[in-house]
């Protein structure tokens, strides 16, 4: 025949996440494009003298999975060498952290600030003893006293620093934290070194930005992960201007400048789709509109790397008790809405007046947002903007959206909107959030059922660096609602099944993405994104999903991870 295929995969579990989920046992691949879907006698006249051809075993043939809420370059950067790895099981105390600290001290020049990433009180003993004990400048002073030390949470929501770190950027008892952030204080009033919220650009603004050298470095990390992972599309969620003071510069304007460069190096072993992000948490309206007409909107080549819209905050997160909720948190407090100083209306005013003019604009609108109340709020603010100025399948989404409520799913699921969820960090705080919000909510958190049978379009992600980008477990989280530390389960009446699962990585993101008519399934003339599984995903027990190899990653054709022929 004229064309032979350059890959075939025989005797395996092609599961083609097609709209009747099919589950073949053969494919083909010719020039970056999936050409044979079937049995063995369907693919069997592609092969040529130059085809590899793969006898999967009884292996699992999935496309390739979609994170569809990945910070890249913050991610490459939390990690070694660039960052000490402070999350669960790295450490698992705050003594733990200061011997971390300690060995950087050791092998790092004086005067140089040492990052680490990835603490969570959930998971450091002291602190989960003693629920009022928080880690403090005292714990890191007695490794670090000329080293100035900053070390962001799991969550990027909050940062912690040594008493050089306080002395280098000038915060004392005098200080006054920027709007929408809260610094920590003893009970003589002096700075403890922890940081929430808006106070961390107190040491963002402080610290020497990535070089491009080091944003290069990053994300080239993160994509040697991602393909050992079998991910092959990504979403950085915000680029731009608002990030140039979120983690070094991670989320800022030159690291879209990085990801153009890349691509035209032929570096990008993934795709990746972009919100931009003109302005940070505490942006007036007018500032957003003046930024955002500014900032370009196009790419090479729009099939890996596109830029699909806006990012916007609108309130912050539970456990730091920012998140805008109808009903007040247990132990008090009724919520607040953490992006910028006013009331809650003149805030909900400028988020209003930042959404329709990005819609108006024709830009696809992902919006940070967790309470309920606050949910409810943005939801219907999309669906004023689309009965005001109507725009055909605009796909704004809901950014986390925990707690979204049956009157924010109605409204979503009539206007064609989405919500993008997390479900390894359900897995992560499941056992924390009762402490915020009661066993109710927190058994509901994340309610992907109720989400799944209203007709909302559910994509998920894992924030990551919140938490490590390994789909596998986020799958078994939303079957199984079992929680991290303990394994307790959480709310069993939102668990959805295998099937739903894998479409929420797969062609519910590719959706997200304005991409699901050219990838996120096994098809002919759908691009050859693929993911290989040492084993039957579809038999496997849940439980074990997460511990299941990815042994093939492939993209656009080309073998980007190959633990095969190792």
């Amino acid at each position: 025949m004229d064309t032979y295929a350059d890959l075939v995969f025989l005797g395996g579990r092609v599961v083609t996440v097609d709209a009747r989920f099919t589950v073949a046992s053969a494919l083909a691949v010719t020039g970056g494009i999936i050409s044979a879907v079937g049995r063995r006698e369907d693919v069997a006249p592609l092969v040529g003298p130059g085809t590899r051809v793969i006898d999967l075993r009884g292996a699992t043939l999935l496309p390739g999975i979609n994170d569809s809420h990945l910070h890249g370059c913050a991610f490459g950067m939390a990690g070694p060498p660039l960052s000490l790895d402070l999350g669960h099981p790295a450490v698992s105390s705050l003594a733990d952290v200061a011997a971390a600290v300690r060995q950087a001290v050791a092998r790092t020049p004086d005067g140089q600030w040492i990052t680490g990433h990835g603490w969570d009180t959930g998971y450091l003993a002291e602190c989960v003893t003693d629920p009022t004990r928080q880690p403090s400048r005292h714990d890191l002073d007695t490794v670090s006293r000329d080293h100035p030390v900053v070390l962001y949470s799991f969550s990027g929501h909050a940062t912690w620093v040594n008493s050089k770190a306080l002395e280098l950027i000038g915060i004392d008892r005098s200080t006054v934290a920027p709007p929408g952030g809260a610094l920590v204080t003893d009970d003589a009033g002096e700075p403890t070194g922890l940081l929430h919220e808006g106070a961390q650009a107190l040491v963002q603004n402080a610290l020497p930005p990535l070089s491009r050298q080091e944003r290069t470095d990053a994300i080239r990390s993160a994509l040697a992960t991602l393909a050992r992972l079998g991910v092959t599309s990504y979403t950085e969620p915000g680029l731009g201007p608002g990030g140039d003071g979120i983690m070094r510069g991670a989320l800022g304007r030159q690291t879209l400048d990085v990801y153009h460069q890349l691509l035209a190096d032929g570096e990008l072993t993934a795709r990746v789709g972009v919100l931009l992000l003109p302005t940070g948490m505490t942006s007036t309206a007018e500032e957003f509109a003046r930024t955002l007409t500014a900032l370009g909107g196009t790419t090479a080549d729009p099939r890996r790397l596109a830029i699909h819209g806006v990012k916007i905050f609108a309130d912050g997160i539970v456990p730091n008790k920012t998140a805008w909720m109808h009903e007040p948190y247990v132990g008090g407090g009724s919520g607040s809405l953490c992006v910028g100083g006013g009331t809650h209306a003149e805030r909900i005013t400028e988020i209003d007046a930042m959404i329709r003019h990005a819609h108006v604009a024709g830009h696809q609108l992902g919006v940070h947002v967790t309470g309920d109340r606050a949910i409810d709020t943005v939801a219907d603010t999309f669906a004023a903007a689309m009965a005001e100025h109507p725009r055909p399948d605009a796909r704004h989404y809901l950014i986390h959206g925990d707690f979204l409520t049956p009157h924010s799913m109605k409204v979503l699921a009539a206007h064609g909107f989405g919500v993008n969820m997390n479900p390894t960090i359900k897995w992560t705080v499941a056992d924390l959030e009762e402490d915020f919000v009661g066993s109710g909510r927190a058994a509901y958190a994340w309610p992907y059922r109720d989400a799944l049978d209203a007709g909302v379009r559910v994509a998920s992600g894992s924030d990551a660096p919140v938490t490590h980008p390994d789909w596998r477990q986020g799958i078994a989280t939303m079957m199984l609602r079992e929680s991290k530390a303990t394994g307790r389960v959480s709310g069993p009446e939102q668990r959805i099944g295998l099937a739903e699962a894998v479409r929420t990585y797969t062609i519910d993101a590719a959706w997200q993405d304005f991409a699901d008519d050219w990838k996120g399934s096994l098809e002919p003339g759908k691009v050859a994104d693929l993911c290989v599984l040492d084993g039957d995903l579809l038999t496997t027990d849940p439980h074990d999903i997460p511990d299941l190899p990815v042994v093939l990653t492939v993209m656009d054709g080309q073998v980007v991870h190959d633990a095969l022929r190792d």
